[in-house]
Order: C-alpha cells, then structure tokens, then sequence
C-alpha cells in the first residue's frame, strides 16, 4: 500500500476575494511534496476533517509554510488562525446524493434547490461541514447532514441535491455566532491586537502563567456607532471557540431592589462554569455611569457589583470581559483602570482601504453586472499580459476589444476566447468598481456600508418588480428570474442617494458639487487653493518626503459675492473631501460652554471622517477680536477654536477654510502660521475674468445671436462674480416674461421646445444691466489691497 504523503501547515485567514469559494491557497513547494495541481482537492486534518480546493498561494506568501483559509473552512476542520492542520491529497467519490439543512428556518421552492445546487458544482463536501452562500448580500448558512457514498465527495451537476425543510437543530448555539475575521473589514490592526489581548490568554494561558503576569481581565472597545465594535467581540468569541455571553446594557436594570446586581452575578457564574467564556456588555454606559453624575441608587450599586465582580475574577485568563461604547467618558472612572478594562481599542471610522474591504464582505455572495468600457478592458487586459494562463490570447482578445461597439459585444468576444479570462477581467472591473464607490463614501462606517450595498441590491429588485418580472402573488421566483437578479453601477449609485454617512450625522454635511470649470476666472486663487488643501489630501506622502508640513488653514477674503463659498466647495469636491459648513453664527448658542462644546464637536467629527474640509463663513461673527465682546462669550469661542486649529495633527486629512469681508475685525492670534497659514484675497472679477464668469452662468442660457459676451464683460466694470450671474437670470427672466405675454410658450411645453423658441437677447441685458448695479467700488478694492499689504508686512513678506 503507497503511504499518502502530507505536510503540516499553520492556518492565516483568507483574502476577501477567496471568502466563501470552498478554496484554499499553499504554496508551491507544499502542493509538489503532496502531489497536486491547482485545481485538485485536498484534505484538511484539523480537530475535524473536512476537503477544499487547493490553489497556488499568492506570491508574497511563497516559502512561509501556511494555508490561506477562510472561517467556514477553518469552522468545518475544527481550527482557528495560528493553529497547524495536516494537509495531503483527498480520495475523492463522486456524490450521487447530497442533503442539506439551513441552520435558520427558510421559506423555499424547487428553483431555489435547483439554482443553489448550480451554485456548488465543483465543491467538496464531508458530512457536518457548514456551506455559506450569498444572495442579493445576505448570507445563508447550510449544513451537510447526508453524503452518499461517505467520506470526501464532490458535488456534480448530476448529484441527487435536496434541501431539507426542518433546519438542524445542533447548531442552534453556533449558528449566531457565525462571525469569522474574513467578515470584518477594515480592522487589521484593532483584530490583530484582540487576538494578543484575548484570544491568546483563552487558548493559551500558560504563556502567562510561565510569564507570571495576569493576562488582561476586559478590553472596552470605543469608537462611532456601526463601526464593528459588537461583530468584533461575535468574532473572537467564535474563533476562540469559546462560550459567549451577551449582555445588553438596559437589559439587567430592575426596578426591584438588589435584582440588577443578581442578574450580573448570574452572567459572572455562568462564565466561570462554562469556562473559557467571553462576557459582552453592549453599551456599557447604560449601566456603568459615573456615580457622581447619576442620581439613581440602582446604576451606583450596578457599578459597584460590576466592580467587585471584575476583581473577583478567578479563572485566570479563562474568562475575559469585553464593552462597548460610542460614549468612553460616561463610564465610571473606577471601570477604566488595569485590573478591570486593562486595555481601551477605539473601533474608529474606516478609511478609504478599510471601506473597500467592507464593500467587498458585503457584496461577496451578489450578482454584480460591472460595466464592460473598451477603456477598462483594454487596460485591464494588459496587465494581464504577464499571466501564463491567458498567454496565447491576450493579442488577440485586446485586438477584438479594440473593435468592440457593445458591451455585450465585449463579453461574448472574452467568452469565446477563454471562459476564465472572462471571470478574471470581471473580478477586476468589480474590484474597480468597489475602489470608486470607497472613494466617494468618506465618513462611511461598516453599518452605512452594509446599508448601501443593502439598498444597492433592493434597487436591482425594484427593476425587475418594475418591468414585471417578479410576481408578489407567485409562491417561488422562478429560477430564470433569480438568473436576471443583477446589480449593477447605477444601482450603487441610485443607493448611495439614499444613505448618509451617520460619522457625520450630527453636524451638517454637505458633499458639495461644485468643479473648478463651474467658477469663472479667479485663476491664481484656485491654484493657490490646489496647492494648500487639494495637494496635501491627494498626494500626503508628497509632503512626508519632502520634509514640509502643509497649511492647516486658509482665509479667504473680499467683498461680497465674489465666489469665496464656492471656492471652498469646489476645492472639497475636487480633492473627494467630506465638507462642514459652518455659518459662523449658527455656533452660538445663550448657554455657557455650549458654544465652545458645538465646536469641539465638530472638529472631531472632522477628524473621524477625514479628509475633510471644515469651512467656517463668515468667521468674523465668531471670532472678532477679544475684549471686544463685554459677555466674552466670543473670546471663549477664539480660544477653543485656537485649541483646535493647534490640535489638528500633521497629515491628518483635517483642513479649515474661513471666508469673511471684515478680515481686518479678526483676532490677530488666528492670522498667525500654524493656525491660518495661507491668507488669500478674492478680489472683484477683471473684464478677462468677466468674461469667463458669463461663460459659466450662460452655459445652458439660449442666446440670441446679437449677443457679445465680450462686450458684456467690459460694461460690467465692478460686478462680482454674485452680481454676474444676478444679471444672466434677469435678463433670462425678461425674455421669459416678453415670451409668456406674447403666448410663445405655453403649459406643458418640452425644455427643448423652449430652448429653440425663446432666445435671450442683447437688449434682455441692457435692461437687466439698468436693473442691476455693481456692489464693488474701486474704493472697496483699495481698502482690500491696503489690507493685503498689511498682511504681507506683518509676516515679514
């Protein structure tokens, strides 16, 4: 008898794009001293056996001497990440039955059987393995309870497939905490230290027993709502193996004397019994309050029975306390020592990586349609040059590409070419899709990002609801229609209309759409404006390198209407920033300490949800110079804003731009670098600049062919920017009126109609011009310039 060969490998988790395909990724060395192709399928000894399909591990993970799996897989080998399995090429039956229970009750029908069976051609079953399969971006959970012949089967297209009815009862405990790692996104660094701080002491506590040091007894996991913190403590607790108690905050309050503190005493014994355990307090602060704030007797002994109880942990290591919070300074002080919550993680926003790895969790198991450009493609295509399996029809496919007018056209070219080299190009425009949709969704926490792809695929629905191919009276969607669910780009962008950012709920947030092309003239402005905010946002490592810090704010100042609040809202748009807007007197408020309250708050906001611009309009409301105010409520305002404007870190994404028309009534200790550092006059339009400004408000204006912009340009001598685009709509509305009284355009007439009908004539702007003075002087520019130099002696310019 030949003896099997196997290796012995240490399991890492899978990458996003492996989750949930029943594959695993070895080495090259690994899959030769075994004997198998990619492709193959092998068995995996854990505490449990069970079978995937083996491919080749990614390059950087060449010679490291591990198996790349994901939480199912891991679930079904009875293992968790770090521990070894025994890996060697499986013996393989074909299935000729395979039955199937849903760990959840669920309504189906025989297409539903039919089209999850398409789904698993191809996969490796051993009975008691769990299966996850994704629809519209819910995750259904199966366990193989029958395989005929036993041992490692694989599921063919002519495999007897049922779905059982009843859903199995063993995994009733389980079934909840079905969160692995693989299903949180954007988290690296907060898992790999709760995998130190807890999984660690659960599976290993002689480590600090040989140490001699206590492993940690609770962890408080802060951070904004929906960013993971509750998933999080679901995950340790299921790859620890570990039993799990959740307790939500307001859920142990009694109003009876002495029956909260039982409750918790309750939760205590019963992890100690069924050791190691994990204890979850959500929303700790419901229950833990600082005692010297609160005026309920029942939330002061709760926090003390909380309290003695931490201390009297005796299970050294075996029973560890996580919270969670959006609220860490309302929590009792005594909580927040070692010994009890050793550690603080804060669960923070995501950044842009982190939101394309959520984005890809939840839209793992989705039928997303990509857009198949010839650009996407083409580029797509060559980057795949290198790849020896597409090597003998790249040429050709790029060639055909090329030529391509349809996108239909597209797909069925790289079909017929190579049905692989279809799936690869569209795993890569899928992941260019997901790339965009994390740029445009800053201030996006795990829950919005879940919502949006929730919505997303709702919009698919309504699509077809709408074209009559789903039938609310029908018992079953037939399979064909199932077959036609596809989410596509404008689904994304139909759902992101609908979800807003909650990091940025509280303050008022705009995602203005304003370009650079729709701001007329104003060139050295908005170049000095690229430089300062859009550069540092766009290019930070530019900045690190060069050893330079960039501005932390910039004043813009001039008359009235010339454009300062569009400049700030363009540069916003242009460097893909959130934007705050604050109009200065909004912050004010008749309480003490409110109005420095509302401007920490968003300053922190700002923080979580960088890159942001923070613009302050008229800032000479809120920050005048002190001793000027007799109540000081303003001095107090400057000195929290000062406060804030120092605290901004370097790099940190965080940029405030003021506008005002009284620059020289700011406090001067904001008007030094390191707070305001750039100081920018946006002064009345030139006759060039003019003629741009026209431009831009005339773009969709039908204009009658007597009209000079020109000439226009040099009559509006001292107009602003506001006054140009006052005169456009004037003069508009004039020709609309003469229109109207002349019966040209009547109710219910096309836009286009209009357009070709009614035209806005040369003396349509005389009249407006008559109507609408300039609200410049040529003393009111003096008086800007005389400030500007001032400014430029006072930094020594």
């Amino acid at each position: 008898m030949i003896e099997k060969r196997e290796v012995k490998l240490k399991v890492a988790s899978a990458y996003q794009r492996d989750v949930g395909r029943g594959i695993v990724r070895i080495d090259r060395k690994a899959m030769r001293e075994i004997d198998v192709q990619p492709g193959d399928i092998i068995e995996i000894i854990g505490t449990k056996n069970t079978a995937a399909v083996v491919w080749p591990a990614y390059p950087e993970d060449e010679g490291l001497n591990i198996i790349r799996m994901d939480g199912t897989i891991r679930k079904n080998a009875g293992v968790g990440l770090g521990d070894e399995v025994t890996v060697r090429k499986a013996e393989v039956k074909e299935a000729k039955k395979v039955i199937v229970a849903p760990t959840e009750p669920i309504r189906f029908g025989h297409d539903f059987i039919e089209w999850l069976h398409s789904r698993l051609v191809g996969r490796p079953v051993v009975r008691g393995d769990y299966i996850k399969v994704g629809i519209l971006g819910q995750e259904l959970t199966f366990v193989v309870t029958t395989t005929t012949p036993a041992g490692i089967v694989q599921i063919t297209e002519f495999t007897d497939f049922t779905v059982s009815e009843k859903p199995v009862k063993e995994v009733s405990k389980t079934a909840a905490l079905g969160v692995t790692y693989e299903d949180i996104g954007g988290l690296k660094d907060v898992i790999q230290k709760i995998r130190e701080m807890i999984e660690l002491p659960l599976k290993h506590p002689e480590i600090f027993e040989k140490l001699g040091i206590e492993p940690p007894k609770g962890v408080l996991l802060y951070g904004p709502p929906g960013t993971g913190k509750t998933l999080l403590a679901k995950a340790v607790a299921n790859e620890a193996n570990a039993h799990f108690i959740a307790i939500n905050g307001p859920e142990i309050m009694s109003k009876f004397y002495g029956e909260s503190e039982e409750r918790l005493r309750e939760v205590f014994n019963e992890a100690e019994e069924n050791a190691p355990a994990i204890i979850f307090i959500d929303e700790i602060d419901a229950i833990a309050p600082k005692r010297e704030e609160t005026h309920g007797e029942v939330e002061k002994r709760v926090v003390s029975q909380l309290l003695t109880l931490m201390d009297g942990l005796k299970s050294r290591g075996k029973v560890i306390v996580i919270a969670a919070t959006n609220r860490p300074d309302a929590i009792d002080p005594a909580l927040r020592r070692p010994g009890r919550f050793d550690r603080e993680l804060e669960v923070g926003v995501p950044d842009k990586q982190g939101r394309k790895e959520i984005l890809q969790i939840h839209t793992r198991g989705m039928p997303i349609e990509p857009e198949f450009m010839v650009s996407k493609v083409k580029k797509i295509l060559e980057n795949l040059r290198g790849d020896e399996r597409f090597r003998d029809v790249i040429d050709r496919a790029i060639e055909k590409v090329e030529r391509a007018k349809t996108e239909e056209e597209i797909k069925e070219i790289l079909m017929e070419l190579d049905e692989r080299l279809y799936d690869e190009v569209k795993v890569k425009l899928i992941d260019d899709l997901l790339e965009e949709l994390a740029e445009k969704t800053h201030g996006f926490v795990g829950a919005d990002l879940a919502a949006l792809a929730r919505e997303a695929a709702m919009a698919a629905l309504r699509r077809l609801i709408k074209e009559g191919k789903i039938d609310f009276e029908a018992e079953h969607i037939p399979k064909e229609v199932l077959e036609e669910l596809k989410v596509t780009k404008r689904d994304f962008y139909e759902a992101l209309k609908m979800v807003e950012p909650s990091a940025l709920r509280e303050v008022l947030l705009e995602v203005p759409n304003v370009r650079w092309d729709d701001i007329g003239g104003l060139e050295d402005v908005k170049q000095e404006l690229k430089e300062a905010v859009e550069w540092p946002l766009k290019y930070p490592e530019a900045f690190l390198g060069l050893g330079i810090t960039p501005p932390k704010g910039i004043l813009l100042y001039g008359p009235p209407g010339t454009g300062k609040t569009l400049l700030a809202k363009a540069v916003a748009t242009e460097s893909e920033a959130n934007f705050i807007a604050i109009r200065g007197p909004e912050v004010l408020s008749k309480w003490v300490g409110e109005s420095e309250k509302n401007i920490r708050e968003i300053f922190r906001k700002a923080r979580q949800a960088a890159p942001t611009v923070i613009f302050i309009d008229e800032i000479d409301a809120i920050a005048s110079r002190r001793g000027t105010d007799v109540n000081r409520v303003t001095d107090r305002l400057i000195n929290q804003l000062l406060t804030e404007m120092d605290g901004i870190a370097e790099n940190s994404g965080v940029v405030v731009i003021a506008a005002t028309n009284r620059p020289d009534i700011i406090d001067p200790a904001l008007l030094r670098p390191g707070r305001f550092d750039r100081m920018i006059l946006v002064p009345a339009p030139d006759e060039k600049a003019r003629l741009e400004i026209l431009k831009v408000h005339t773009r969709n204006v039908p204009l009658a062919g007597d009209i000079s912009l020109e000439e226009l340009a040099k009559r509006t001598e001292g107009y602003t920017g506001a006054d140009i685009a006052a005169v456009v709509r004037e003069a508009a509305m004039l020709a609309m009126r003469k229109a109207l009284q002349e019966g040209i355009i009547k109710p219910g007439m096309k836009a286009d109609e209009i357009r070709r009908k009614v035209k806005v004539t040369m003396k349509d702007f005389e009249e407006a011009l008559e109507k609408i003075g300039p609200s410049v002087s040529k003393e009111t520019m003096e008086y800007y310039k005389r400030i500007q130099e001032q400014f430029k002696q006072s930094r020594g310019a």
